[in-house]
């Protein structure tokens, strides 16, 4: 498994070429080698390759709206083949899906995207957050996305944050998903005047021993850090989060 960062958690530093060049450097200065492309700014595929060559940074996954990988397929391989990125992710599901109906067509759709996706070399996971942790007849809508779609056609990118924000376990869920997870996003979950918010790897109250051992023994390749909020400079936050990682033993 690997250390990589979201550039979610720097997306005010994204939105122009040049500032995502600087970022880019920052990243990498910390220590991170790997990231995973997600809010940036309007950029020609191209040349978004040749600055994060210049970093030294790969991309171990993007993040996709579900909208644009049905309307626009083969612009989307096309990008991951300039990128040589195999790993493509649903940020999030529609709104008007989050029903049980919904999440049923949204499994069934999926697998059929992830089946196109897997022939062209690549494969498809699902990003979660806590919504999908309402029970309908029992089954959460995530129960629902994974028993109802194709295994070996749609993987699971679990949050580990939003997970735990929905009621879930983490581990569990990383647990459940074995050798159907290849990401997992890593935010921790601390309390700030008796409201839940999110922290660095390591700075709040998640169990992240058993949180990693089970990603060991579940097959993921990849840790990425991902902090949508941040309490300080988020390129401090995103440091912190490195280096707690690195002191569990975990490679960059």
């Amino acid at each position: 498994m690997k250390i990589g960062l979201t550039l979610y958690t720097l997306r005010q530093f994204v939105q122009k070429p040049a500032d995502m060049m600087e970022t880019f450097n920052r990243v990498k200065k910390i220590g991170y080698n790997n990231v995973q492309l997600s809010a940036l700014g309007r950029v020609d595929t191209h040349y978004l390759k040749k600055m994060l060559d210049k970093a030294g940074l790969l991309v171990c996954a993007t993040h996709v709206s579900y909208e644009r990988l049905k309307n626009e397929f083969d612009k989307i391989i096309e990008e991951h083949e300039i990128l040589r990125c195999p790993h493509i992710v649903i940020a999030s599901m529609p709104q008007d899906m989050r029903n049980e109906q919904g999440y049923k067509k949204f499994a069934e759709e999926c697998s059929e995207i992830g089946r196109r996706i897997l022939s062209e070399g690549m494969d498809l996971s699902y990003h979660n957050h806590a919504f999908e942790l309402i029970k309908y007849s029992g089954r959460t809508g995530l129960d629902i996305i994974y028993d109802e779609s194709d295994k070996n056609c749609l993987f699971a990118e679990i949050d580990t944050y939003w997970i735990q924000y929905g009621g879930g376990d983490p581990a569990l869920w990383i647990e459940k998903m074995k050798d159907r997870i290849k990401i997992v996003h890593l935010k921790d979950m601390g309390i700030i005047d008796n409201t839940p918010t999110m922290f660095e790897v390591g700075e709040g109250n998640l169990n992240w021993q058993e949180i990693i051992d089970k990603c060991k023994h579940s097959g993921v390749e990849w840790l990425v850090v991902e902090q949508d909020t941040c309490n300080r400079d988020p390129f401090d936050s995103v440091e912190i989060s490195f280096k707690n990682l690195r002191s569990m033993g975990l490679d960059a």
